[in-house]
């Protein structure tokens, strides 16, 4: 009684302590509970018995919370897939509307491309037969007729009507040129607007490649995967009134340059004829003084020549007549001496047989008549001959004359209206 009393047991195999009670450790013992009455016994068993139903029907409540939770989630999810794949079938078809939008418009840009492409063809067409034709026979006629001679190397009309359409050709080259800069212009700004094009459609059929991508995308599909990333997982930072302020401003881009194109073909139409009209005016204005000229030069030729006949046949008269003053000569030298022969044997008379008779008068008269005719003769023949030298000289003044016209009119008629009728002014 006193070992149990002092923790102190006897068991089977253990030494006996043979210590005293104060050499060995003081051994803590826990107090032993209290007794419950029967009361809260019941107590303690009811209010287990109404935990355990609390717990049973919060249970219930949580069971038939979550099966609430889980189909109004699913319905939930559901409804959020239906609305996004609609939503996305409504943006798709929105880009497409766009894309058809800005497609008409890249369609539209790539015909007028084209259309500025014939009208940029037809300019430099245009230009090109002004340099190498028009312009280079207008200064070859020039330079042609630089090579008239004597008198008729003269500033005529034709001469103005060259310079004029010279000064009209090289107008016409400046005009088209302004207007194949501002239509080279025109063209850079539709491709420029093209590419701007081209691109927003890369981008907009790269978007609808996504969103019909996504919308075949199914919740059972191996390949999706949560995104356990710290970024935002919307990196979109436009807004939909931006974006569509974007694509309406690319369609009325697009719309305005092919409006501003059109007025250019009109006024390279309007252009081309005026250029033309005025060319043709100045070519047939200049054809018409060459004509002018040509008829001219031909009249004084004519006249030259018939003024040549004229006096070749003076020149043969007077050599016909100085040939008849010279056989008058000739015969009033025989009656010269034959006068004077008998003169001078009448002064050989002797005595009074020496005497002014008739006879002698009259053969004295006769010396001196036959001395004034040789003297009007002589004199007659000087300016026959002085006639002939100046006939001669005339005639010679009118061969290089007639030579002169017809030099210039084989420049004018033969050389530089053979070359213009080679130049073709048409609208291209």
């Amino acid at each position: 009684m006193g070992e149990e009393q002092f923790g102190v047991r006897h068991v089977i195999g253990a030494p006996i302590a043979t210590t005293r009670l104060s050499e060995q450790a003081i051994v803590c013992i826990p107090p032993r509970s209290a007794k419950f009455t029967l009361a809260e016994w019941k107590l303690s068993n009811d209010m287990r018995s109404r935990n355990t139903e609390d717990q049973q029907q919060l249970a219930d409540r949580v069971l038939r919370e979550s099966e609430r939770i889980r189909e109004e989630t699913g319905e939930r999810a559901a409804i959020m897939k239906a609305t996004s794949d609609r939503r996305i079938e409504e943006r798709i078809g929105d880009i497409e509307f766009n894309k058809n939008e800005l497609q008409v418009q890249r369609k539209e840009i790539c015909l007028e491309l084209e259309s500025l492409g014939v009208y940029k063809t037809r300019l430099q067409d245009c230009l090109a037969s002004l340099q190498s034709n028009a312009l280079t026979i207008c200064r070859k006629c020039l330079m042609l007729r630089d090579g008239r001679i004597g008198i008729d190397l003269v500033v005529d009309e034709v001469e103005h009507a060259l310079q004029q359409e010279i000064t009209t050709i090289l107008g016409g080259q400046s005009l088209l040129k302004r207007a194949l800069e501002q239509l080279n212009e025109q063209m850079r700004r539709l491709r420029s607007t093209r590419y701007l094009l081209d691109r927003d459609l890369q981008y907009k059929q790269a978007a609808i490649d996504l969103d019909k991508g996504s919308l075949s995308l199914k919740p059972t599909d191996l390949c999706l995967s949560v995104y356990e990333g710290y970024a935002n997982l919307d990196p979109a930072n436009i807004s939909a009134d931006e974006y569509n302020a974007y694509s309406g401003k690319n369609i009325q881009l697009a719309a305005r340059e092919v409006t501003s194109a059109r007025p250019i073909r009109v006024f390279i139409d309007v252009l081309l004829k005026q250029v033309i009209d005025d060319l043709w005016g100045a070519y047939n204005k200049c054809n018409h003084e060459f004509n002018e000229r040509i008829e001219d030069t031909k009249r004084a030729k004519a006249k030259l020549e018939d003024m040549h006949r004229d006096t070749t046949q003076k020149i043969a008269d007077m050599t016909n007549n100085i040939l008849q003053l010279q056989k008058a000569l000739s015969d009033k030298e025989g009656n010269t001496a034959l006068a004077h022969t008998r003169l001078g044997r009448r002064a050989q008379r002797i005595g009074a047989e020496l005497v002014r008779d008739p006879p002698g008068q009259s053969l004295y008269y006769e010396c001196e008549m036959l001395r004034h005719s040789t003297e009007q003769l002589q004199q007659m023949l000087h300016e026959a001959n002085a006639s002939l030298r100046y006939l001669l000289q005339t005639q010679i003044q009118l061969e290089e004359d007639i030579n002169v016209k017809m030099n210039t009119l084989k420049i004018d008629e033969v050389d530089c209206m053979t070359l213009r009728t080679t130049m073709d002014y048409h609208a291209y």
